[in-house]
């Protein structure tokens, strides 16, 4: 099975300035169940694929009420069940959280049912607090897991390609469905194999990533002043791979459009308080825009919204147009995964839907 360039590079379309993608964190709003919050995924999935967005992922996050999104690849299966051709990934599974074989299994099992369409995008962060992360891992031992993380990779992609090496001691454990099946007596198998990407906040990844020639994510959006120099430091380190002969890089941006520009202020003042309550070990459900408005920030609390919300893409289409346009020249990026924060379910996809709409993409 092969990784190709073509399964990883997006088609741009309308106006936009480069392929434009999805992040969900299946978020769930106060007054809302984790139920509704993935009605929304499926609902959101589906006007991604019609409207032209390249990808949709999400993201791995454990002991966070407001945050459904603990299974990635449970819930990618579901999605696939509802879509046809949009690609479906992980942004990422956190890699030092699991052992790598049942990574490969888990899909390989996707790539069986979605063929050609799953990405798999990697992390070295617990994606949660330490005391939640030594609970997944059965260790307390977290810098080692976030130090292992090249071997950990290593024996993933090997899982995934079923070629470990005559006397390594998981010659004989395969990945199944995976390449195994192919040289089984009558085996038939795909093609492809999900590709690997490598996300990141800072500079590890992005070196790693340009040294495998890999494609990279890098998180803008809690992230944004490390974005350029990780940027430069992957373009920097990159080498030629048997998937990628150039550097890919796409960058997740938070970035909200609503009809009134007041409803974009109201909304993102909301995500902001709920992180700060992550921030400071309180973690909830989505605040409503009402509560917000009401909180007493403290002055540190204050001065963090305001930072926070500062790399928050916000106001009508067209400002949420101009401001992805802006951003994407000045970092370069190849690709656009937008994520987009608020209380409700509806404005979410109503975002997704003036994005479009400001981009002209089409109705597939």
């Amino acid at each position: 099975m092969t990784t190709t360039a073509d399964e990883i590079r997006g088609t741009t379309h309308g106006t936009a300035p480069v392929p434009l993608s999805v992040l969900d964190l299946v978020t769930v709003g106060a007054g809302s169940t984790a139920t509704d919050a993935l009605r929304t995924s499926v609902a959101l999935s589906r006007l991604a694929e019609s409207r032209g967005f390249h990808r949709y992922w999400v993201a791995e996050h454990h002991s966070m009420p407001g945050v459904a999104s603990t299974s990635p690849a449970v819930i990618l299966a579901h999605l696939a069940a509802h879509t046809d051709r949009i690609r479906l990934g992980s942004g990422g599974v956190m890699l030092p959280n699991h052992a790598p074989l049942v990574i490969a299994e888990q899909f390989g099992t996707l790539e069986a049912m979605a063929p050609g369409r799953v990405d798999l995008g990697l992390g070295r962060a617990p994606g949660t607090d330490g005391a939640t992360a030594a609970a997944l891992r059965r260790s307390d031992r977290l810098n080692e897991g976030a130090d292992d993380f090249p071997e950990q990779l290593a024996e993933l992609v090997r899982f995934l390609d079923d070629d470990f090496p005559d006397g390594h001691p998981y010659r004989r454990i395969h990945a199944v469905p995976g390449p195994v099946q192919a040289t089984s007596p009558g085996g038939v198998q795909s093609p492809h194999r999900p590709p690997v990407w490598l996300l990141g906040s800072s500079g590890f990844s992005a070196r790693l990533a340009g040294s495998l020639g890999l494609p990279f994510a890098f998180a803008h959006h809690f992230s944004a002043q490390n974005t350029v120099p990780a940027l430069d430091l992957y373009r920097e380190s990159f080498r030629p791979s048997a998937v990628l002969a150039e550097p890919y890089a796409l960058i997740g941006v938070s970035a909200l459009a609503t009809d009134d520009e007041k409803e974009a202020r109201r909304q993102i003042m909301a995500a902001a308080l709920n992180m700060v309550r992550l921030r400071t070990g309180r973690p909830g459900l989505v605040p409503t825009p009402e509560e917000a408005e009401a909180y007493p920030f403290s002055p540190m609390e204050r001065d963090f919204v305001d930072s926070w919300n500062a790399n928050v893409v916000h106001g009508t289409a067209d400002e949420v147009r101009s401001g992805l346009d802006d951003l994407q020249k000045r970092t370069g990026a190849d690709e656009l995964m937008i994520t987009s924060n608020a209380h409700s379910g509806e404005l979410r996809l109503r975002s997704y839907e003036l994005i479009a709409d400001a981009y002209g993409l089409p109705t597939l």
